[in-house]
């Protein structure tokens, strides 16, 4: 009697344990959880119910639509289990499955776009499909370039208390020579990368490699300086250079420089800025034409690359 009592347990003991059997396995990629945003991909799957278990992209205005039901179900906004319970409340609620068992996991995030761009090796942009750091970013990115400027800025969808965007300026002596884990923020997605190239100073006239150089960030852009890239100076070269520079509000300035002085440590070296243009005229005096220095002014680059090519001395 008492083994009839035993195996009879036995056997409603496993009854009971499989009143509510293991859901099949979800298909798609188990992703970090995160909150679920418009155009991402979510599977779900309803136990017994085939014909409500498939992977279905949520709206651009946050919803999902499953197969009889009258109502789309909000999505935009909820972690995966929230919507597993808002799921199986629309099913309930329109008759569908009195006690569904619903289970919900990301396939694919698409409304986490992370965008590095500007002076990097490799500009793109990918999803975060979880916490992503600066440093991370830029790792993806393959790096700065060598004409990377001192700073980035880091954009994000929404600054605080507003809809307007925040844009935060972030040096890179900081974030990459001094590893301060303050300056490498965490990034959720929507957020956009700028790295700026840094300026250039135009180096023209009586010297061996005229050119364009990139300003960084200290005090290292100088006239002496300006020589030493452009590989010293050709025989002959006047006593007074020229730095032309525009202003802000567009006014030009040209600034005599006694450059015999400063190279025989008679004067102090002057600093340039970017888009400065140094000129340097041979000894007979012979100077670029105003309207050739105006051209670079405007023009920039491009114009610099056709004087250097027509040796303009």
């Amino acid at each position: 009697m008492k083994i009839l009592f035993g195996i009879s347990a036995l056997f409603l003991g496993i009854a009971g344990a499989q009143v509510r059997p293991v859901s099949p396995e979800v298909p798609g990629a188990n992703l970090p959880i995160q909150i679920i945003g418009a155009n991402d991909l979510v599977a779900v799957v309803v136990y017994d119910a085939p014909e409500f278990t498939r992977t279905v992209r949520v709206s651009a205005d946050g919803f999902i639509r499953l197969p009889m039901l009258r109502r789309r179900v909000k999505a935009e906004g909820l972690l995966p289990d929230g919507l597993e319970s808002a799921i199986a409340e629309a099913l309930k609620a329109e008759e569908l499955i009195v006690d569904p068992f619903v289970t919900v996991t990301v396939a694919e995030y698409h409304s986490r776009p992370i965008s590095v761009v500007g002076a990097v090796r490799k500009p793109l942009t990918f999803q975060a499909e979880g916490p992503v750091t600066l440093l991370d970013a830029l790792a993806r990115a393959e790096g700065l370039n060598s004409d990377a400027g001192p700073d980035i800025l880091l954009t994000k969808p929404h600054g605080s208390g507003g809809n307007a965007p925040l844009t935060q300026r972030i040096p890179v002596k900081t974030l990459i020579d001094g590893a301060d884990p303050a300056s490498n923020l965490t990034l959720q997605g929507g957020e956009e990368i700028r790295v700026p190239e840094a300026g250039r100073f135009f180096v023209l006239g009586n010297v061996k490699k005229p050119g364009s150089f990139t300003v960084h960030e200290g005090p290292d852009a100088t006239v002496l300086k300006a020589l030493s890239l452009s590989e010293g100076l050709l025989p002959y070269p006047g006593k007074i250079a020229f730095i032309y520079r525009r202003e802000g509000n567009g006014e030009k300035q040209e600034i005599p420089v006694e450059l015999t002085k400063i190279m025989q440590r008679k004067a102090p070296d002057v600093p340039l800025i970017a888009n400065d243009i140094l000129y340097i005229p041979d000894a007979k005096g012979t100077r670029a034409t105003v309207a050739a220095i105006e051209k670079v002014l405007l023009f920039g680059g491009g114009a610099m690359s056709a004087l250097i090519y027509a040796g303009v001395r």
